[in-house]
């Protein structure tokens, strides 16, 4: 399913081309131009055989092939031959990806990147921020993959570009665009637990616009989230309410772009997911969450080595929470940014970007915040060069914020093609993680101390080594690496002050195969990490929480005319529940197998077993996992 950094030369030289030509592409609207472009700057090679376009790795367009940082890349058609339901199920078992889900469909999930905190991963839509200020995390598991076109996963720190919440990495989901012909497509879903779901669309588009809107509706009666258990354990979720636990999310999406010239050029995008979940809980059982995010991109040319990008974007994360249908609390964040970035190709081998980012965050809650807004002004620079088989990427970044202050954060990436088919990289990075609203400011009261004003940013250096290349049919690629963190924010018991107190040091080896072979195309991914507490207290030298040790995932897929099949298997190591690992949860193997059937040019009929072995297993202690499970959908997609 994904697609990573790792092939030498004759596949890098195409890197700089396309910089230089087609600099203007920071959401998906533009791939297309971007490919044209590649083609204009004399590409020798077949342009058919040009990898994905990113944007996220270097804020600027280049091969998913061609970067020197690990990418991973998830496109429209692999989640649709996989069969995806939900977001968990695009990202779960990506290399140095992680998660841990608090029940079924809909409830609070962590993601883990390469052993970083859910805190310390920045989350984009069409390159907007998303998330909420007052816990730092993204509701990702409600954002509807059927409005999803593709997603970028770029693996260590990118504060030197983003800014903050960017330690362990940044997840980018593009959602659906338009261009070419007018089509409609839709898809009709049905299996366990009495889920149902149905989504649509139109896109289209001339030769100078193109717009696309598509809606979605999911349900599920669920099953029980939480085993836990009340006074005087407490255990879990606190409570015992053995009943199911439903779940419906309702989304859309809509895009619209015109290109005026070859100058001048306009995208505007929207997203909005509301759902509704129940889980169990002693003060709270039901969540209606809604995730908007709008946005609109203005690119520009002055100089045929210029370009100009103007970036303005809001985002919303506002959830309402009950107890047995009683109104209990409300949390609403609204994050404003606004973005310019001038990309400068200085000939056909380096390339220069510089731009300033501004963001303000705000909070309106039925809990009392001492301070509910705050902005956050960062200035960037970066240099990229092509050298012959050597290649270089710097960038530095200057954040000012009202609550913290100032931070400077850098990163260097060097690489070399030994070969045309092996390359070896390395890097170096430094990263921050800016205390959340509630880390700053929750209200404290008689028994809980709330939040600290005085708290200092998370701060983290990692270093990574690489070695890539093709063997016969096969990609693959190698990297190790090793982040230590400080300053990590820490609720301290009894009263669980928030404190700068933790120290972190996080080793990981990532590998990384696909090709095809005797007919059958092969994504094997394989993550060994080492996550130890530094901290010199009584968790010293313990693995941190909720990480498992070892992630392994294979996917098999074969067509046979009109029949297509396919396997996924994951496994997952041991992980603890605990800072104290006292609370140890076991590994797990998970088997899908998948099916599908084209009757005609546009109609599929796809079944998805789940959990074949219906493995009972826990990714957050006391917290049920779905268990075998049949899917059926019809997929309509001219």
């Amino acid at each position: 399913m994904t697609q990573s950094a790792h092939r030498g030369p004759r596949q890098r030289r195409r890197g700089a081309p396309l910089l230089a030509a087609s600099l203007l592409s920071f959401t998906t609207a533009s791939q297309a131009a971007n490919t044209d472009a590649a083609a204009e700057g004399g590409l020798a090679e077949d342009v058919s055989e040009v990898d994905p376009v990113v944007v996220t790795a270097t804020r600027t367009a280049e091969t998913a092939d061609a970067t020197l940082v690990p990418v991973s890349v998830v496109t429209r058609e692999e989640i649709e031959r996989t069969q995806a339901r939900s977001t968990i199920d695009v990202l779960r078992g990506l290399p140095g990806l992680s998660i841990a889900s608090f029940g079924g469909p809909g409830r609070v999930s962590n993601l883990y990147l390469r052993g970083a905190n859910p805190n310390q991963v920045l989350f984009l839509v069409d390159g907007i921020k998303v998330g909420s200020a007052t816990t730092g995390q993204t509701e990702f598991q409600n954002l509807p993959v059927d409005q999803i076109e593709r997603i970028e996963v770029v693996r260590g720190p990118r504060s030197s570009l983003y800014g903050s919440e960017a330690a362990g990495g940044v997840v980018q989901v593009f959602t659906r665009r338009g261009g070419g012909p007018l089509r409609t497509f839709g898809s009709l879903t049905a299996g366990r637990y009495q889920t149902a779901g149905i989504a649509g669309g139109v896109r289209g588009g001339g030769e100078q616009g193109r717009f696309s809107v598509s809606g979605n509706f999911d349900q599920s009666q669920g099953f029980d989230a939480c085993a836990g258990r009340g006074f005087p354990y407490f255990d879990g979720c606190g409570t015992d309410e053995p009943d199911d636990d439903g779940y419906s999310n309702q989304g859309v999406s809509a895009s619209a772009g015109y290109d005026f010239s070859d100058r001048i050029s306009v995208d505007a995008s929207f997203l909005r997911a509301e759902t509704d979940v129940d889980y169990d809980g002693a003060f709270q059982n039901e969540a209606r969450n809604l995730q908007q995010v709008a946005g609109v991109n203005l690119r520009l040319r002055p100089l045929d080595n210029w370009d100009v990008k103007l970036a303005a974007g809001r985002s919303w994360d506002e959830q309402r929470n009950f107890k047995d249908g009683e109104f209990a609390s409300r949390f609403d964040t609204r994050r404003d940014s606004l973005s310019l970035q001038n990309d400068i190709a200085l000939g056909a081998n380096h390339l220069v970007t510089v731009g300033v980012d501004y963001q303000e965050d705000s909070v309106t809650s039925d809990v009392d915040y001492a301070v509910s807004a705050r902005d956050n002004i960062g200035v960037f620079g970066e240099y990229q060069a092509w050298l012959g088989p050597a290649a270089v990427k710097a960038s530095l970044r200057h954040d000012d914020n009202e609550q913290f202050g100032g931070h400077t954060t850098g990163d260097l990436v060097l690489g070399y093609d030994i070969t045309s088919d092996l390359r070896v990289t390395a890097a170096y990075g430094t990263a921050f993680t800016a205390p959340t609203f509630n880390d700053l400011y929750f209200p404290g009261d008689a028994f809980f101390a709330g939040g600290n004003p005085d708290l200092k940013p998370e701060e983290s250096r990692s270093a990574e080594l690489g070695l890539a290349g093709r063997t016969g049919p096969m990609d693959w690629s190698l990297n190790v690496y090793e982040t230590r963190i400080d300053d990590l924010i820490t609720l301290v018991p009894p009263t669980f002050a928030a404190e700068n107190i933790d120290a972190a040091r996080i080793r990981g080896l990532e590998a990384v195969t696909f090709g095809r072979l005797l007919g059958t195309d092969i994504r094997a991914n394989l993550t060994l990490l080492n996550p130890r507490n530094e901290s010199g207290g009584p968790d010293d030298g313990n693995l941190l929480a909720r990480r498992p040790e070892q992630t392994f995932r294979l996917d098999l897929d074969r067509r046979f005319d009109k029949i297509g099949v396919g396997a996924t298997v994951f496994v997952a190591g041991r992980r603890f529940d605990d800072p104290a690992n006292n609370v140890r949860l076991d590994g797990y193997g998970l088997l899908d197998l998948r099916a599908s059937y084209a009757v005609s040019e546009s109609v599929q009929i796809q079944a998805r077993l789940e959990n074949v072995f219906d493995e009972d297993y826990e990714t957050v202690a006391f917290y049920n996992q779905p268990g075998r499970g049949l899917y059926v959908t019809l997929r309509y997609t001219p």
